[in-house]
């Protein structure tokens, strides 16, 4: 070695594939959460109701919970189909195809004349989302040095949190800024703006090689990875232990996630009424709070997301997912089962998104640790995602028991609350990786 200090001890090139799997995971929240932020616009619209009338009222959580729940599903297969394609064609080639499959969907959002091709659109979304994951998770624990593939893993989920971040800016922006005036048509520039991601794909693929592990696995014409290997003796425990933390973190995330901007909605037009605020001054309300939820939500999220390192290192991943689960269970209650007033709720995303969007910062290292080589794209994608099939019975119930009003969403959250802590008990199954090489997988 040459003696030159490098930061995380990687060079130029391994700083790069980071750096292009945390844009392609980025964008991939930034599109895939665009409709959850403008719903309370769109649903009205596509429906030709009054934006914030009494039937609009009703409909959004309805169908907010119908969009996330379809949006889980679809992302599932998506999941699991381009998991196996990444082990077959290739890391960064899947990355691209992906990244311009749900940038290109998000975009035609913004056409759709109504409700049913707006769910069509999410549906070639929800494929693109899937896949991408398991490429950029892969690509990353393949290429890193092996002794920082847990910091390597946090730093990529980082771009989770400021994609929503992102997205919920572009949001404000246009709806509450550029285009306030325009309530009919500003979401469907939001949704334009799904564009972007198809660019850097570009450029990523520009700059980016397949890694050096994945082509030395797929030499000689092997056999290509089947999901029924993941359920041999030697695999068996690792598939359903990380299928477990998955599920859970799912199940929890996305009945959370799905109706942080609609109770805030709810929240504000509640508090407008008690202080008789005119429409402009509701409306003005309603941006600003759907804004501190989703800033709070996904602030706690990054910083959640980096302490997984610590946590990880020092007391296993085993451990790691009991700290977070029985905290975000905690957050959830906490928020929700108790008479807050409507800013303190608001405050309440910082503590859930520390806890039950931080620990997904833990998937992008975990899941790959599992599974060998040939097999780390089918295994990590069928074990992160398999289990969104099952979690999209959450926002899609929370939303039914929605259309009954605030109070009743705060006492379907509160049930939420309480799927971390049977979590807990699939903890004595999951297989502990703690200081285990990837090449010993491999042997």
């Amino acid at each position: 070695m040459n003696g030159q200090r490098r930061f995380l001890d990687m060079n130029g090139y391994q700083w790069t594939v980071l750096f292009a799997a945390w844009l392609g995971w980025g964008f991939d929240v930034f599109d895939g959460l665009l409709y959850a932020l403008v719903a309370d616009k769109a649903i009205p619209v596509l429906l030709h109701q009054t934006i914030g009338g009494p039937e609009a009222k009703a409909s959004v959580p309805f169908w907010n919970g119908i969009m996330g729940s379809v949006l889980l599903i679809f992302w599932a297969i998506g999941g699991v189909l381009f998991g196996r394609i990444t082990d077959k064609l290739g890391r960064t080639k899947t990355l691209l195809l992906t990244m311009l499959i749900y940038s290109v969907g998000t975009a035609l959002c913004a056409l759709a004349p109504n409700i049913w091709v707006l769910l069509l659109c999410r549906v070639f979304v929800a494929f693109g989302i899937g896949g991408e994951w398991a490429a950029g998770a892969a690509m990353v624990a393949e290429v890193v040095p092996e002794k920082r593939r847990v910091e390597a893993g946090a730093l990529l989920y980082t771009s989770a949190p400021i994609g929503l971040l992102a997205a919920d800016m572009m949001r404000y922006y246009i709806v509450g800024g550029l285009l306030k005036d325009s309530p009919e048509t500003s979401w469907r520039w939001v949704f334009a703006c799904g564009l972007l991601p198809a660019l850097v794909a570009f450029l990523i693929r520009m700059f980016i090689k397949e890694p050096e592990k994945w082509q030395a696995a797929t030499e000689g014409g092997k056999a290509s990875p089947k999901i029924s290997e993941l359920f041999t003796p030697a695999l068996r425990r690792a598939t359903l232990g990380g299928m477990a933390m998955a599920l859970v973190a799912m199940i929890t995330w996305w009945s959370c996630n799905t109706f942080a901007s609609v109770i805030a909605s709810q929240m504000a037009n509640a508090a407008a009424q008690v202080q008789k605020l005119d429409k402009p001054a509701t409306q003005a309300l309603v941006e600003s709070w759907k804004s501190i939820a989703l800033t709070s939500f996904c602030l706690g999220g990054l910083i959640g997301t980096l302490l997984t390192v610590p946590i990880a290192k020092l007391l296993g991943r085993r451990a790691m997912f009991a700290i977070y689960f029985l905290l975000g269970a905690a957050s959830i209650i906490g928020t929700f089962a108790f008479p807050w007033p409507g800013e303190m709720r608001l405050y309440g995303y910082f503590p859930i998104g520390l806890t039950i969007f931080g620990v997904f910062g833990s998937f992008t290292y975990y899941l790959p640790e599992l599974f060998p080589t040939r097999l780390r794209g089918t295994g990590a994608g069928f074990t992160y995602n398999i289990g969104r099939i099952i979690a999209a019975a959450g926002p899609f119930t929370v939303g039914l028991i929605a259309q009954q009003g605030m109070e009743a969403a705060f006492k379907a959250l509160v049930i939420v609350g309480c799927v971390p802590i049977v979590g807990l008990c699939f903890l004595p199954f999951i297989v502990e990786t703690k200081g285990r090489a990837l090449e010993t997988l491999d042997e």
